[in-house]
């Protein structure tokens, strides 16, 4: 049986092989002018769907990045505000060391409540910071609400209590930012157990130290009261230690024979009182509590405007300067255990830096050798399909060609 293959079919098959070989000649073309191996899903079905997710992974990370970079920037303006705070509370603990001077008159003491007051607006302007596009650095959630407003008593906390959170890395979220109250009101009274205190009656010139906790497992969290009698002939002092928690009220220490500078112990808790206490006086040891730092300084520019004229002016002003010595103490302890926290975040930011850096370029090696294109292989095929198309395209030519017109003459 002879196959008798018409014009018509030679040039249609031929045709097809051409263009068959030029789409895939403009393949390699297009390949090589991208240096991807895949240019559609079709080329390399897995490899393209392990691609586009390691596409992804990686703008996630680039976008870490980018709040990472936004995290540091918070954090770094807050470290440096807070560092204001713990200069402008030193400058304050000096003024309450010169205010004790025994040689300051009363016209000294009122010049150092107004340094102290200005000492107060300059805190109470960096409590009130803002990052530049007028958002508070300290009022928690509330970032449009100024944090801090002064009052007679010391300034009150309009923010709340919110840290904000940003997404620093697949598996971490950052507060990049502190509150206010944390910061300024957390601020514990006395030796943070304890605090003692002398009655604002007190005649005598009694002073008492801040004590400290002798044993821990005998501590009762009670309100307790130091009385002084001062009787006879030679006059002699005692005192009774009164525990007012419990109902009635019980002695703790009856009558006990005072020496100026001897150890007051009861219930786990020892400090001392200097001078002598006059019949009548009080001192108290109660809870220590929460107070503002702003509570704090206004008392001291009070204690500072009050007479501290005779021996029980002067006890008074070294109760309440020596109270507010701990009471700034404790602010600053507590604003350097802060910054101590968002130093250690700032710290982990850098850190998460690195590691985002070294996953990225994992991300860039592994997608690099899914997509790209290998030049030698790439370069000898595009040859191959070339010589190819060419041989094709000049046997068509002569196939085409042949007719039995040709060979009648």
């Amino acid at each position: 049986m002879t196959l008798r293959i018409s014009t018509n079919a030679i040039y249609q098959a031929g045709t097809t092989q051409i263009n068959t070989l030029q789409s895939q000649m403009a393949k390699t073309q297009m390949q090589l002018s991208t240096n991807k191996r895949m240019l559609t899903a079709a080329d390399d079905p897995i490899g393209s769907a392990k691609a586009l997710e390691l596409t992804q992974s990686q703008s996630m990370n680039t976008q870490f990045g980018t709040n990472r970079t936004n995290a540091k920037s918070s954090l770094s303006l807050v470290d440096k505000t807070l560092t204001d705070v713990s200069n402008q509370i030193q400058d304050i603990q000096t003024l309450i060391v010169t205010a004790g001077n025994g040689g300051y008159t009363q016209s000294d003491r009122e010049a150092l409540a107004i340094e102290l007051e200005g000492r107060m607006a300059d805190l109470l302007g960096s409590a009130n910071t803002t990052d530049g596009a007028g958002t508070y650095l300290f009022s928690g959630y509330k970032t449009t609400t100024q944090p801090f407003t002064q009052t007679p008593a010391g300034a009150t906390y309009q923010g709340d209590q919110g840290q904000r959170m940003l997404q620093v890395g697949s598996a971490r979220k950052m507060a990049i930012s502190e509150s206010g109250s944390a910061i300024f009101e957390a601020n514990v009274t006395g030796n943070g157990t304890f605090v003692t205190q002398a009655a604002g009656t007190n005649t005598g010139a009694g002073i008492i130290s801040p004590g400290a906790v002798t044993d821990a497992t005998k501590l009762t969290g009670h309100d307790y009261a130091i009385a002084f009698q001062v009787a006879g002939t030679p006059a002699v002092t005692t005192y009774t230690v009164t525990d007012n928690s419990t109902s009635p009220a019980s002695a703790v220490l009856s009558n006990q024979p005072y020496t100026a500078g001897a150890a007051i112990a009861f219930d786990g808790m020892s400090f001392d009182i200097k001078g002598a206490p006059a019949n009548g006086d009080q001192f108290s040891v109660q809870p220590s509590q929460k107070q503002s730092v702003f509570t704090s300084i206004t008392n001291l520019i009070q204690t500072l405007r009050s007479p501290s004229d005779g021996s029980d002016g002067k006890a008074a002003l070294a109760n309440n300067l020596n109270a507010a010595s701990l009471n700034m103490k404790n602010a600053l302890d507590n604003v350097l255990t802060v910054q101590a926290s968002v130093g250690a975040r700032l710290k982990e930011v850098d850190s998460l830096d690195s590691t985002g850096d070294d996953l990225n370029i994992q991300y860039q090696t592994t997608l690099s050798d899914l997509q790209d294109l290998d030049m030698v292989k790439a370069v000898s095929l595009y040859t191959q399909q070339q010589q190819t198309l060419q041989a094709a395209q000049v046997s068509f030519k002569t196939m085409s060609g042949l007719s039995l017109f040709n060979y009648i003459s």
